[in-house]
């Protein structure tokens, strides 16, 4: 499992680097995003959006009520939370599954109430505070597509592991 942990001091600093991130995904990636709440989740994934190509991704929100947000872009961009869910076969009647293995790049926040939908291989995102304003965001690569990925973002800038 490759690894890195770069530092935001910003929400836009935040958004920046999900655009990065955003940039090097494509139709079939999975993102799994775990962080308290406020931790900057919805920021980054506004990044995510616009790195793969949703239009106005600033008006991204969070679906904690929706469950599922789409976003069409050059590859669909889906946008799930699992806030409100408590089981696999919640997120099983609701189809959530059909989105992972989609044609589209998928965002999954909350990923760590249902870890058994994320597939094996995925990126793994954990933001966290680390004051006021800043913030650590550590991506896990786990299997190999995503283990190239954190390598390319390694050039990006980071404290590697």
């Amino acid at each position: 499992m490759e690894k890195i942990i770069l530092d935001s001091r910003s929400a836009s600093e935040t958004i920046r680097i999900g655009k990065e991130v955003g940039n090097r995904l494509r139709r079939g990636d999975v993102v799994a995003l775990i962080g308290e709440l406020g931790a900057g989740k919805t920021h980054f994934i506004k990044g995510l959006a616009s790195g793969v190509g949703v239009k106005k991704s600033k008006y991204l929100s969070s679906p904690s009520f929706t469950l599922v947000n789409e976003y069409p872009g050059k590859v669909p961009f889906y946008h799930i939370d699992l806030y409100r869910l408590e089981t696999r076969e919640d997120a099983e009647n609701l189809g959530l599954e059909e989105y992972v293995q989609g044609e589209g790049v998928t965002v999954i926040e909350w990923a760590d109430r249902i870890p058994s939908l994320i597939p094996k291989e995925a990126l793994w995102i954990e933001i966290e505070y680390a004051g006021e304003r800043d913030r650590t965001i550590e991506m896990t690569g786990r299997g190999k597509r995503y283990d190239q990925l954190v390598k390319d973002l390694k050039a990006f800038g980071s404290k590697e592991d």
